[in-house]
């Protein structure tokens, strides 16, 4: 599925592949790769947790790069049943570096570069630049979706508050 009109990036319209996730429903299963170049089945690896998946364009942008070291800073406070997932396509080697430079080790974060499944499948990928639109998601322990929201533009930041609250909300 693509659709256009959702977003536009330096000015013009892109593609988006997939479609949106909406509250409700299970969460599409996914594969990631890790900063080692291993598979990992997301949902499976944290099964039993609440899960708060944050897609970024790239972690070598300013509000991206925001966006990571907060979810971060988030992380140590929100205890061992909730875990944070950030995603970006980029290269599982420059997410390794990135990370140790910018002191992120509080997170999962895997990369969606070699084959995009994710971003397809939660209505993400951006067709034209193969990156991922800016979203937050919440999946209970269960595996339902509890909170979905899709950033209207790549350089507008998740309401952290509601995201968090909705976390802690599946985890009580």
């Amino acid at each position: 599925m693509e659709r256009n009109g959702l977003l536009e990036v330096g000015g013009k319209d892109v593609t988006i592949v997939g479609p949106d996730i909406e509250v409700g429903q299970p969460a599409p299963e996914f594969t990631l790769v890790d900063q080692d170049w291993q598979k990992v089945d997301v949902l499976k690896a944290t099964e039993g947790k609440v899960r708060i998946i944050a897609p970024v364009y790239s972690l070598d942008t300013g509000t991206c790069e925001a966006e990571t070291k907060r979810f971060n800073d988030e992380a140590a406070q929100l205890g061992d049943d909730i875990a944070i997932i950030t995603v970006s396509a980029d290269l599982p080697m420059a997410q390794k570096r990135w990370c140790g430079a910018a002191g992120v080790d509080q997170l999962m974060v895997l990369s969606d570069h070699y084959d995009t499944n994710f971003g397809q499948s939660y209505g993400l990928l951006i067709k034209e630049r193969r990156m991922l639109r800016r979203a937050a998601f919440v999946v209970d322990k269960a595996g339902k979706v509890v909170y979905a929201d899709y950033m209207p533009v790549l350089g507008e930041q998740p309401k952290y508050e509601e995201v968090l609250e909705a976390a802690r909300a599946a985890a009580a």
